[in-house]
């Protein structure tokens, strides 16, 4: 059976809820019959495993079953909209370099190499990788212009450096690539 493909939030629909996904968390949306209320519905985000149960108009479990990766349960939360009548779980990755397939093992996956990541932004990264993406672009800017990379600026100024230190010495037929 081909994999369906993701919904505009990178995740899916099945036939008790939907969901979306960034590297980060996972937003799970639940609908629930009418008239319940944060006393009458049953959330439980554990690392591993996912339950959600509704006690009116009688007891219903909703889904019962193992997240297909671990979650920070005390980080993750769950709020319900009585008007529009559905939870809302976010769930916070551990592994925050994955894309899920789906939220829990025994639903159908989703194609995750067709995912669009949303666009970070340079602040959002920690200071060695910033440091090591504006390099890159940095390098890729000069090479388009074929100007020389931070690489070879580098060298250019060792070199001129050495020679500066160095006068007693003849350059003269240096070959330099």
């Amino acid at each position: 059976m081909a994999k369906q493909a993701p919904n505009a939030g990178n995740g899916g629909k099945t036939e008790v809820y939907s969901w979306t996904q960034t590297l980060q968390d996972v937003t799970v949306v639940v609908p629930v019959p009418q008239g319940n209320t944060s006393k009458t519905v049953v959330c439980n985000v554990e690392q591993k495993h996912l339950k959600i149960k509704v006690l009116v108009p009688e007891e219903k479990v909703i889904l019962d079953d193992e997240l297909y990766a671990a979650v920070y349960a005390e980080e993750s939360f769950w709020q319900l909209d009585s008007k529009e009548s559905v939870v809302t779980i976010y769930l916070d990755k551990v592994n925050k370099m994955e894309w899920w397939p789906k939220v829990v093992k025994s639903e159908p996956e989703i194609d995750t190499s067709k995912i669009e990541p949303e666009n970070s932004r340079l602040s959002d990264l920690d200071p060695e990788t910033r440091s090591m993406v504006e390099k890159m672009m940095f390098d890729q800017r000069q090479k388009a212009a074929g100007l020389p990379t931070s690489d070879e600026l580098k060298k250019k100024e060792l070199l001129a450096k050495f020679m500066e230190q160095h006068p007693e010495m003849d350059f003269s037929q240096a070959k330099f690539s």
